[in-house]
């Protein structure tokens, strides 16, 4: 037994991270990803926030087994800390951020094992976008929607089987997605085509989902078009909204950080390295310059 709390989550999926379907064999995110405000990957406050909200929130039914509890330390938490905040049950400060859902249950409970978090940045960092952009928009881009089994989807991630973890912190609020897609009906005859639908080659479709996830949707025939995807959402209550999306900008930081925990480490060695090599050349040249000044 590693997390007390953990067991009583796993029968709580809706509650917690149970199914997010994070990871480097994820589909490319359609609509615009948000930029994470990177300010915050030194910030230790930031750092100290995400972390506490990731165990609350995170580390119910997702592990960082890759992660010692005492590697904390460096964002400036101590032992004590540590102990009395953001560990539960049995769990010493050396041993790893793991839970104790077993991977054969969550697999039999949700049909699939919650992925690991440690890297979960790198995971999702690719030529097209930064994993710290995916993660923040996808954390921010959930809506109600009655047709999904839990009551929940995402504009980045399409049928994600992840409830929205936040809902309760965020508050209500309504979503309008708007996709132009190759039409399904382009061929079909006029005259069988339902109200609504349309015989043109593309078809523009925009879904307005109200805050219980009902919607309404529209569609608008094209005769030249290219896949896209764009959501916009409006919150019922702007100040939770705003609170809840600082939010996840922190456990986005922590994130960030436990993916690559020497990341600032490196970049410093490597400036000094990057340093030391342009100073040797310098000499080098000048060694060079002075052994053949006498060479005709």
């Amino acid at each position: 037994m590693t997390r007390m709390r953990s067991v009583r989550s796993a029968a709580l999926p809706a509650m917690f991270f149970g199914l997010l379907a994070l990871g480097a064999n994820v589909p490319a995110a359609e609509v615009h990803l948000d930029r994470w405000p990177s300010e915050r990957a030194n910030d230790p406050a930031a750092l100290q926030h995400g972390a506490r909200l990731f165990v609350t929130n995170c580390l119910n039914c997702h592990s960082a087994r890759l992660m010692r509890w005492n590697k904390l330390e460096e964002i400036g938490l101590d032992a004590t800390q540590i102990k009395g905040q953001l560990i539960y049950g049995d769990q010493r400060i050396g041993d790893m951020m793991t839970i104790a859902m077993r991977s054969a249950d969550a697999t039999k409970w949700f049909g699939k094992a919650p992925p690991d978090l440690s890297t979960i940045i790198r995971a999702n960092s690719t030529v097209e976008h930064n994993g710290t952009d995916y993660v923040y928009t996808l954390l921010r881009s959930f809506y109600r929607d009655q047709s999904t089994s839990t009551g929940w989807n995402n504009a980045v991630f399409h049928n994600i089987a992840m409830p929205n973890v936040f809902w309760q912190m965020q508050g209500p609020r309504t979503a309008t997605i708007v996709r132009v897609e190759r039409n399904e009906h382009a061929g079909e005859n006029p005259a069988k085509l339902k109200p609504g639908q349309t015989a043109m080659p593309w078809v523009r479709v925009r879904s307005v989902y109200d805050a219980q996830g009902d919607v309404q949707s529209t569609e608008t025939g094209l005769s030249t078009g290219s896949e896209t995807k764009s959501a916009r959402f409006q919150a019922l209550d702007p100040v939770r909204a705003e609170a809840t999306d600082n939010d996840i900008a922190d456990i986005v930081a922590f994130l960030n950080w436990m993916s690559e925990p020497k990341k600032m480490e490196r970049f410093h060695v490597g400036f000094w390295a990057m340093g030391y090599l342009v100073v040797f050349f310098l000499i080098a040249r000048w060694l060079n310059n002075v052994f053949w000044r006498d060479v005709k």
